[in-house]
């Protein structure tokens, strides 16, 4: 069996939906038990977010995929007798992971102070929507919603479109690799110290961060940036990158000399551009390309560019992407079997001293462990007496 490098560390996940889930996940990939403290019976809210109404017994597909490896606590935080069987399990973890609203924890005594009284060497990690202060502390944290208030969705296609969003939870899956990043960072300065940390990170610092290179351009030069007219792929890139329908399909061109990728398409009307004018006139160059593109099929370019060394590649929907042979050579699918169906999901990206990182343990149940780490306390107050 692989020594994973968080073998021996216990999380506890009060957490819901994506962010703190997804968070928790990579942990316990990771090589980290991960419980999860859900209400009893109904469980965290994730387990009725349902895509596309797909379901496994009676949590949806999403709550699968992002909580395969953990264990489940059922406890009622407002019950005394509850709240003090988690009291216990915090004397014991190495991080607690949460991503209520601020003064959720604190109301039931769960906040970092409060905590820290219990196990001063606990690593403390919240996640929230807009920060513990200010006038939006109070906002929902959705990932749209955010998406929208930090202009992300102005970064995202042709200049006469409206806001884009991203198609995926792009805040809550950022938030928590972030959030992941902070705890090992609070691991180590255990480690090193002998005490704990308060990890804090927002939804909305998250997709600041994300956005770096578009912010950094306009602190410094007070102007929005503009998506081109046509075929935008970023705002800060002049022609020709972006992506270009064909006879048969579409393109993506990256960054490339002008002058080379006139020649080697042929295309004429290109060649009156050097590569000086690539954003000053990335609107022209990119409708000349666009006209020019859709003379031939995707493969008759691909095979011209990526012969020259420019940066080319096609367009795949998944179905294409899946049957290619690169895809199959990363092995990212990882099989479950949950109340005797499989599922088929992503496995963790990362690899560790050369082996590539799986665990078929599916989501739990709620509660489905909470006999067994009650009995686990149990044996330990009995080894102190």
């Amino acid at each position: 069996m692989m020594d994973l490098p968080l073998e021996g560390i216990t999380v506890l996940e009060f957490s819901q939906y994506l962010s703190g889930p997804s968070a928790g996940l990579r942990l316990a990939d990771l090589g980290a038990r991960v419980i999860k403290i859900e209400r009893p019976e109904e469980g965290e809210a994730g387990r009725k977010l349902s895509i596309k109404n797909l379901w496994v017994d009676d949590s949806s597909l999403l709550f699968h995929t992002i909580n395969r490896n953990k264990e489940s606590f059922a406890a009622d935080l407002k019950n005394p007798d509850d709240l003090a069987l988690v009291k216990k399990l915090m004397t014991k973890a190495d991080v607690l992971i949460h991503n209520f609203r601020p003064g959720v924890m604190q109301k039931m005594g769960l906040d970092y102070a409060s905590v820290q009284q219990l196990n001063p060497r606990l690593v403390y990690a919240e996640i929230t929507g807009y920060g513990t202060r200010g006038p939006w502390k109070e906002k929902p944290g959705q990932d749209l919603l955010l998406q929208s208030i930090t202009g992300l969705a102005f970064t995202t296609g042709n200049r006469a479109n409206g806001p884009v969003p991203f198609g995926i939870a792009i805040a809550d899956i950022l938030c928590g690799s972030q959030l992941v990043q902070g705890i090992l960072g609070g691991l180590i300065r255990r480690q090193k110290r002998g005490v704990g940390a308060l990890v804090e990170i927002s939804l909305m610092e998250s997709l600041l961060d994300f956005q770096f290179e578009l912010l950094t351009t306009y602190y410094n030069s007070h102007q929005q940036p503009k998506r081109s007219d046509t075929n935008s792929g970023h705002t800060l890139l002049g022609a020709p990158y972006g992506v270009y329908k064909t006879a048969d399909g579409f393109l993506a061109l990256a960054m490339m000399d002008l002058p080379a990728l006139a020649e080697t398409i042929a295309c004429e009307g290109l060649s009156a551009f050097c590569n000086e004018q690539a954003f000053a006139e990335r609107d022209r160059i990119k409708s000349i390309l666009s006209g020019h593109l859709l003379q031939q099929p995707t493969q008759y370019w691909l095979s011209r560019l990526q012969q020259r060394g420019l940066w080319a590649m096609e367009v795949f929907d998944w179905a294409q992407m899946t049957s290619h042979e690169s895809y199959r050579a990363l092995q990212m699918e990882q099989p479950l079997k949950a109340e005797g169906k499989k599922i088929i999901t992503t496995r963790c990206p990362i690899r560790f001293n050369g082996a590539r990182l799986f665990s078929d343990r599916p989501a739990p149940k709620v509660g489905e462990h909470t006999e067994k780490l009650i009995q686990e306390m149990n044996k330990l107050e009995q080894v102190k007496i």
